[in-house]
């Protein structure tokens, strides 16, 4: 990644190298009855079942995990370094005047937090048709415990346990056992490989895999012998098939946790500091290999404070947040969202079921009502096909009401955005249509709609707009430890992903004319580095502790950031142009609305041409794309002229009618662009839709611009050829 000395928006921050200890600020005693009774509310719970929590009294725990209880630790001598590649490292945390919060460790948030929540529900989750519910009181105990048999089973110092499963109560207790086994907690995507999983698992030195199922399993059985630090494997949803040397059901694993005494816990707990790593997140690999991301305590207790308050979250005494965990754990957006947001401010946190990408997500949604919701840009899309498609089989009045409503309040909600006084005809048409189309999805008590990880069209942020929903963006990445700037109801701006995060900062290098420049941060939430890739994170961090994000954007007078690109993304074309090419794509899905994916090509090539998909529905099984044209897709067709309903008779038969359609919507992009460079000569349309299966999607749904290149070269080598001749 280039670096530049060239103008920023602000100079690096003064920066203090004292390491505040952990354990500086004592606690409050707490009444030996203040966690509750550990069975309350759970019926059958299979995770709480008397041999899980019963065996020791809650008092019991709590008296021995208070940090002050090991009175002669000291803390580690101040770092120098703000950043390092061994897992056992420890850096310089960045305390300075906006940000002098004294740093603590993630035990010391979940038990300070249990004044506040600890009998509020914290994990609910759905078994055998009937919701279970966590306290946290609850959840700390089980933290506990499978820190224990984390320590049981013979997790080293700094090494990893890695958790390739859906997103479940075990997941979570898994996590924080591991962080209060001294460990680091390492996600792994469901959807990985085998080659993948080993490549993480080798990367990490992880001791530990818990998995959810035989699936997984079966991926870890295949890779065991090149794991040399593997020492066990857990599983929590399905029991393994046979029995198996080292290999534990989830009630086996929690059962060991009894042998170990809480006073070896304690002693672990008690020498963690805040500059030390307990999360790792791998990056899913776009530009080159997954690089495992170090996040240290203080990142985590950091952000799980200021994120949220960022966003609008609610702390318990005001209201109980209610989110739907069910986006990839091993993504930061999810995971710090879901996990460990929830124990700094008390949400309670509804598990969705392991299908919710293939429909079932909005079954959840209308039982447990969110107040909080956070999706991907591709999820809100396919909750905007689904409405879409429902509109196009009703009846004509209904459907005639829902587009009135939805026109008159997305005008409402463009030229008034900041205005709480609705006109008499926006508020007529939300209380009889719009407020029922909400609730039909579950969002009827929902008013923080987020997305993030990926760039959302104008087309979705509008088709929401209409329905009086606003999406909230957030910026961050992996290195930020989630959203270094975002939007909330309070801050909000449309197009824009918001302002810094309290304790942030951001400047601006080698800006053009128009203030665009590359995205440089600044923080608390900017990670320890590269797990052993040190070229990597030197190209990163520079040398004041800048994160060079690679990401292009600009600044307007208030401090919104509007994101318009990548540099690794940025076309350089034959003549020496510079050509962003996500602004021309969103353009062309915005113009053409048969359109579910365009890429731009044309880096060292005399023009520009683009690779189209239509959009087409999924398989409710698998998610991947059928040949089925989506009914906004058909009405396209038919406005065309042409009777098509499938991918293949447009493509396969190159529809005259639906080519010339798309060549006029080209054209009238190209009529819109700057100057001639930035049009679009050549383009073609796939007989596919981009996809997670057929790897031209990353897990959180990222085009993966290389991929699509070598998949497609035929294809786009034909563009150039046929201009030579």
């Amino acid at each position: 990644m280039p670096r530049s000395s060239g103008p920023g928006r602000s100079s690096p921050p003064t920066q203090d190298p004292s390491m505040p200890d952990s354990r500086a600020a004592p606690q409050e005693s707490r009444p030996a009855g203040s966690l509750g009774t550990p069975q309350e509310d759970l019926g059958t719970s299979s995770l709480t079942a008397g041999r899980t929590l019963s065996q020791e009294p809650p008092s019991h725990a709590l008296k021995l995990s208070a940090p002050e209880q090991a009175k002669d630790a000291r803390p580690d001598p101040p770092e120098e370094a703000l950043w390092t590649t061994r897992a056992d490292g420890r850096v310089r945390l960045r305390v300075d005047p906006s940000c002098p919060q004294t740093p603590y460790t993630v035990h010391r948030m979940f038990y300070e937090a249990l004044e506040n929540h600890g009998d509020l529900s914290a994990l609910s989750v759905k078994r055998q048709g009937t919701w279970e519910r966590i306290s946290y009181s609850q959840y700390y105990l089980l933290a506990r415990k499978a820190a224990k048999g984390f320590l049981k089973l013979g997790l080293e110092p700094a090494r990893s346990v890695a958790i390739l499963g859906y997103n479940s109560p075990e997941w979570f207790f898994s996590a924080v056992g591991t962080v209060f086994a001294g460990g680091i907690v390492t996600g792994i995507y469901t959807t990985s490989s085998p080659e993948a999983c080993q490549y993480i698992a080798r990367d990490c030195q992880a001791n530990i895999i818990v998995v959810d199922t035989q699936k997984q399993l079966e991926k870890i059985l295949k890779i065991w012998k090149n794991l040399p630090h593997l020492k066990a494997v857990v599983m929590y949803r399905e029991p393994p098939p046979k029995k198996m040397a080292s290999v534990y059901t989830m009630e086996e694993f929690m059962e060991l946790g009894s042998e170990v005494p809480e006073e070896a816990l304690d002693t672990v707990i008690d020498a963690q500091q805040p500059n030390q790593c307990c999360v790792l997140v791998y990056t899913s690999g776009t530009t080159g290999s997954p690089k495992g991301v170090m996040l240290s305590q203080d990142n985590i207790t950091w952000m799980a404070r200021f994120g949220p308050q960022a966003g609008d979250i609610q702390p318990v005494e005001v209201q109980q947040e209610v989110v739907v965990s069910y986006l990839p754990l091993s993504h930061i957006a999810a995971q710090i969202y879901d996990l460990w947001t929830g124990i700094q401010w008390g949400a309670q946190v509804c598990f969705a079921e392991p299908d919710a990408l293939k429909g079932s997500l909005v079954n959840t949604l209308r039982e447990v009502e969110p107040t909080s919701h956070l999706g991907v840009p591709r999820v809100w899309e396919k909750i905007m096909e689904r409405i879409q498609e429902a509109a196009a089989q009703s009846g004509f009045i209904r459907r005639k009401m829902l587009l009135w409503a939805m026109s008159v309040t997305l005008e409402q909600n463009l030229t008034c955005p900041s205005s709480d006084l609705k006109p008499f005809t926006t508020r007529l048409a939300d209380y009889l249509v719009l407020a029922k189309v909400r609730q039909a999805l579950g969002f009827a008590k929902c008013r923080k709609n987020f997305y993030g990880a990926a760039p959302m069209t104008a087309e979705t942020q509008h088709f929401f707009l209409g329905l009086n929903i606003r999406l909230y963006a957030g910026y961050g990445l992996s290195e930020t430890s989630g959203p270094h700037f975002m939007s909330s109801p309070n801050n909000y701006r449309l197009y824009s992903s918001g302002k810094v995060v309290p304790g942030c900062r951001v400047k601006l290098v080698n800006e053009d004319a128009e203030g665009t420049g590359e995205i440089c941060l600044w923080g608390r939430t900017i990670f320890m580095g590269y797990l052993n890739m040190e070229d990597k994170t030197r190209e990163a961090i520079d040398e004041d502790g800048w994160l060079h994000t690679g990401d292009m954007g600009r600044l307007d007078t208030d401090g919104f950031l509007y994101i318009t690109g990548r540099l690794k993304e940025l076309i350089i074309t034959a003549g020496g142009e510079n050509v962003p090419p996500v602004p021309i794509e969103e353009a062309v899905k915005m113009e053409l609305p048969i359109i579910s994916n365009a890429m731009l090509i044309g880096d060292q090539r005399k023009f520009l041409s683009m690779l189209l998909t239509l959009k087409c529905t999924l398989d409710p099984d698998t998610s991947d794309p059928t040949d089925n044209l989506t009914e906004q897709a058909v009405e396209f067709c038919q406005r065309a002229g042409s009777r098509a309903t499938t991918v293949s008779e447009v493509v396969g038969k190159k529809d005259e009618a639906v080519y010339q359609a798309i060549e006029e919507g080209i054209q009238r992009v190209n009529g819109n662009a700057a100057a001639r460079p930035y049009h679009i000569q050549k383009w073609a349309i796939l007989e596919r839709d981009f996809s997670i299966s057929g790897g031209e999607l990353g897990p959180t749904m990222k085009l993966k611009r290389l991929t699509v290149l070598e998949k497609y070269k035929d294809i786009i080598d034909s563009f150039y050829r046929e201009q030579k001749k």
